[in-house]
């Protein structure tokens, strides 16, 4: 059994029957404050979920849906974005610092007063 918290520990945010959040679909969860820190979830949809404030330090987010995902005010640092899909994400005031976006998908993500510091961008050629 998996289950996410808030920031603080207080809250349960998420109870999921399952060993691994690697893959799982989430589409629309409520996880504003969530810590998420060093999660494995590769390939985790997230399409349209609220994780407003979240703390993703660190975490392997690599083929990851978060299409209209509400990332305002999220920490990203380090986080492994490699792949993923952040289209017409609110990264408004997001943290990116040192995260990797390597052929992370970006159109119309709305990503005003975020910080960027040492982010890795590359984009293979095919």
């Amino acid at each position: 059994m998996i289950e996410v918290y808030d920031k603080k520990g207080f809250i349960r945010l998420l109870q999921l029957e399952a060993d691994t959040l690697v893959g799982a679909e989430l589409a629309t969860a409520e996880l504003p404050e969530a810590n998420l820190v060093q999660y494995d979830l590769r390939g985790i949809r997230l399409t349209r979920a609220n994780l407003a404030h979240a703390d993703l330090r660190l975490a392997r987010l690599a083929g990851a849906d978060l299409a209209q995902a509400n990332l305002t005010g999220a920490d990203l640092s380090g986080a492994d974005l490699t792949s993923a899909d952040l289209s017409q994400a609110d990264l408004a005031g997001a943290r990116l610092d040192g995260a990797v976006l390597t052929d992370a998908r970006l159109p119309a993500a709305h990503t005003s007063a975020g910080t960027f510091a040492g982010v890795e961008i590359k984009v293979e050629k095919t």
